[in-house]
């Protein structure tokens, strides 16, 4: 059965629905159609993203319903840049509240973060309150001082509460990263809207909802903050790719491509990669060298003189962004290679560096989300990734088609 899989046609996810992160498992353990990459009932960052705003009239599906009264938030604790907030008590003075679900590795949240920056420069003395509920995906997401370096790194002024239980998450009935949900001043839900995207019309509804509770707007500018463009030849793009054997099966297929990874769980063993005789699928990836299998990643088991051990896959995008981390918390170097060779200047994602030998390499010194690549034009390509490190761990790798860059 596993081999027949594995031989499975090739699976690409349309751009359509690659605009959000799906459902974890530990909140909600059901199956969500694919948006950012692939359906997943374990975690995969996947939803559908309509291409107009649709708000809910019940709560049967995700989200809550539309003028409904808003839940309060629960179980939420390390508050960053606030105190501690209730909904009622930012009800009581009167304002509107824009509420984000999002995780710090999710390309998906990061790329709507310039938006949430400005609505909260321009309306938070004007009514709106934001508050990020970051909601983890992965374990070391849960630790507060990632979360603290993530705040910082991407200049959240607003108040932002980690949601570790997920109770929040539950409380609204969520299933995706990033989600936006808008509470007006009366307590009623105004709008939600799930992924990325419609940052006009999400605008709209908080300037529509400040104005209702009384809030003088008129003198603040709409929009400042460009969308994001898609690439016009982006018609497909390649999935996200899970390391670890608890999002290891979905229903678009297997994310690793050799059978031996799903043989045992927490295995080593010595991979074979059968590139260049055999063609590789698109949405998997392949092993070369001693890795093992762990539940949230993939790892490199062995220390080795050479890069010669790689994570490969192919692919059709224009960005690459990679999820790793060093389980001992010392630093490590992946080298990068594209179809054979290093990355040019061009092709560079913004963590890159070449070092004294000319390769393009990645310096692995947090547990984060790494940008790898940034082509100037689509392309279906071969990236590796190669370490000598024992600390290499891959979590996920996701992909976009922006001409504004990832």
């Amino acid at each position: 059965m596993r081999s027949s899989r594995l031989a499975a046609p090739i699976l690409v996810v349309f751009v359509a629905l690659w605009s959000a992160c799906g459902d974890a498992e530990r909140a909600a353990g059901s199956s969500v159609a694919g948006a950012g990459t692939a359906t997943d009932t374990t975690g995969s960052r996947a939803t559908t993203e309509p291409s107009e705003p649709t708000p809910l009239a019940s709560a049967s599906g995700p989200g809550l319903a539309i003028s409904s009264r808003a839940p309060e938030f629960v179980g939420l604790d390390g508050w960053i840049n606030s105190d501690a907030l209730t909904v009622d008590g930012l009800l009581d003075e009167n304002r509107v509240v824009l509420v984000d679900f999002w995780t710090y590795t999710c390309i998906n949240c990061i790329r709507t973060l310039p938006f949430l920056r400005d609505w909260h420069d321009k309306y938070a003395d004007h009514g709106l309150t934001i508050v990020g509920v970051h909601a983890p995906e992965f374990d070391f997401e849960e630790l507060r001082p990632n979360v603290v370096d993530a705040v910082e790194r991407h200049g959240l002024e607003y108040p932002v509460a980690q949601d570790n239980d997920m109770a929040t998450w539950q409380a609204f009935n969520n299933y995706f990263w990033p989600a936006k949900y808008l509470i007006g001043a009366d307590g009623s839900v105004r709008y939600q809207h799930f992924g990325e995207g419609s940052y006009d019309d999400t605008e709209r509804e908080i300037r529509r909802a400040l104005t209702d509770a009384g809030w003088e707007i008129a003198d603040v500018p709409r929009g400042g903050v460009d969308s994001q463009r898609l690439d016009p030849q982006a018609r497909a793009i390649t999935r996200e790719l899970y390391g670890g054997y608890q999002r290891n099966f979905s229903s678009n297929g297997l994310y690793a491509a050799q059978a031996a990874y799903y043989e045992a769980p927490d295995r080593t063993h010595e991979y074979v990669d059968g590139a260049p005789e055999i063609e590789r699928n698109h949405n998997q990836w392949y092993l070369q060298g001693l890795w093992r299998n762990e539940a949230e990643a993939i790892v490199h088991a062995r220390e080795t003189e050479e890069p010669d051990d790689y994570i490969a896959f192919r692919f059709v995008a224009r960005s690459v962004n990679v999820v790793l981390k060093s389980p001992s918390g010392e630093p490590y170097t992946v080298v990068v290679e594209i179809d054979g060779r290093p990355l040019t200047v061009d092709e560079a994602g913004a963590d890159i560096v070449f070092d004294e030998f000319g390769r393009s390499v990645i310096r692995v010194a947090e547990p984060r989300v790494y940008a790898v690549v940034e082509l100037p034009i689509l392309g279906d390509r071969e990236l590796r990734l190669r370490s000598t490190s024992i600390d290499f761990s891959m979590f996920a790798v996701t992909f976009g088609a922006y001409t504004s860059g990832a």
